[in-house]
């Protein structure tokens, strides 16, 4: 168990305001959509007549002249509306970014007010202050120019709030707070590799020789049918781009649809907070291995000189491998190793090639990817595939770390004498 030095961390809480103090929250969204809109168009416009650029700065000045010219903005706090301009900023550093690396650009978009998130507060006491119950349990959340609002949630590790995010998804309202704390975590004393699937979801390798699989749970191929259905009934009613004001059958059969994927999510999101939390729990130390996602998920139209069945097979494997959200899994495992005082490496992959690689004999024999055994022509070893690859990363982790392996391992070929402590070395 290690603490930490303060560090940020996020707490979400579920608003339940009154009637009247939702109309106000949703006025409050609408002036704040508005001026991130008004805000984009005066970059787009600046630019496209005199070819000058409009910066953040020049825009939070000229903010001051908006308050003073419109009583509604007037009303809002100011640094709510500077978060509102910071927003905006950053997605033109974002357009910026990826033109110099030659991504595809994504030019700031104008935002609907259903595609608006929300508005968010600089300082804990300006604007906003928390005012939660027993070790920041429930409780309620005070808001300028709307009152005290009921929520309901809890922080995991107690701390001092920081800044504050007010969104509102599928009609529902949330406060996003940052918190600054010293969360406490307990970690094991075992080392441990894993490796990252569809089929399985994770194949965990233990030095004591234990080997733990763990089942893919599949939570969009398990609502499919059912969202399926809801979009199908979604398709059928009047809404954009056929009708400018969408029909209220539209605007339920959208609201059903959203709520199936928010459970979708949820349902994800907690599976891989237990599991994550499950493992760091148990290890000391832990390696995986090095995903490029993007790669991983590239559509295959365009790519393929036939499309037919091959496009439709990789835009489903697309499905299953974001389904699991390895970026997701990655970074929780990362950050509750942190916070455990357990160590979290990834193995670069390129290098070391843990499917290919045998575990025993540390030699690279090519498998194809519907290879699902792997056999070892030198050393006869014979596991699943998955299973030799967290053994391959669990033995790069013990020569990069210099961690005492478990007595079984110690019988094992030495690592000295291979590519491993080049890698290491490398790194």
């Amino acid at each position: 168990m290690q603490r930490m030095d303060p560090v940020n961390r996020k707490v979400t809480y579920r608003l339940y305001p009154s009637s009247k103090q939702e109309a106000v929250m949703l006025e409050t969204l609408r002036l704040h959509q508005r001026l991130y809109n008004v805000a984009l168009e005066q970059r787009r416009s600046a630019w496209q007549r005199v070819q000058k650029g409009v910066g953040f700065a020049d825009q939070c000045r000229q903010l001051t002249e908006l308050r003073a010219a419109f009583p509604e903005y007037a009303a809002l706090n100011a640094q709510s509306c500077q978060v509102t301009l910071k927003r905006l900023d950053l997605a033109f550093a974002a357009f910026f970014r990826r033109v110099k690396c030659g991504d595809e650009p994504g030019y700031p978009r104008f935002k609907a007010l259903d595609r608006f998130s929300g508005w968010g507060y600089k300082t804990h006491g300006d604007g906003w202050t928390l005012l939660p119950g027993k070790a920041m349990q429930h409780g309620q959340i005070r808001l300028s120019g709307i009152g005290k609002v009921r929520m309901r949630g809890k922080a995991r590790t107690e701390g001092e709030p920081v800044t504050c995010e007010i969104m509102r998804k599928n009609g529902k309202w949330y406060a996003s707070v940052t918190v600054e704390c010293s969360p406490v975590r307990q970690c094991g004393d075992r080392a441990a590799g894993f490796d990252w699937g569809v089929e399985t979801f994770a194949t965990v390798a233990y030095d004591d020789g234990a080997v733990e699989m763990m089942e893919n749970p599949r939570h969009l191929k398990r609502s499919a049918d059912v969202l399926a259905v809801a979009q199908q009934a979604l398709s059928r009613k009047q809404g954009p781009p056929m009708r400018r004001v969408p029909s209220n059958r539209w605007r339920k059969a959208k609201a059903r649809v959203s709520r199936i994927q928010e459970k979708i999510a949820c349902q994800r999101r907690d599976f891989l907070h237990q599991t994550s939390a499950r493992i760091i729990s148990d290890v000391a130390l832990l390696a995986g291995e090095e995903l490029a996602i993007k790669n991983m998920t590239a559509s295959a139209r365009g790519t393929i000189e036939e499309p037919g069945r091959n496009v439709a097979q990789k835009a489903g494997l697309n499905r299953s491998i974001l389904d699991t959200a390895p970026a997701m899994w990655h970074s929780m495992l990362s950050y509750k190793a942190e916070e455990a005082g357990a160590m979290y490496l990834e193995s670069p992959t390129r290098e070391l090639k843990p499917t290919q690689r045998c575990h025993a004999c540390w030699n690279v024999e090519r498998k194809s990817l519907s290879d699902r055994v792997h056999h070892g022509s030198n050393c006869g070893t014979v596991c699943g595939r998955d299973e030799n690859s967290s053994k391959v990363n669990l033995r790069w982790a013990i020569a990069h770390t210099g961690w005492e392996p478990a007595r079984h391992l110690e019988t094992a070929p030495a690592v000295s004498g291979c590519e491993t402590p080049a890698i290491a070395r490398s790194l």
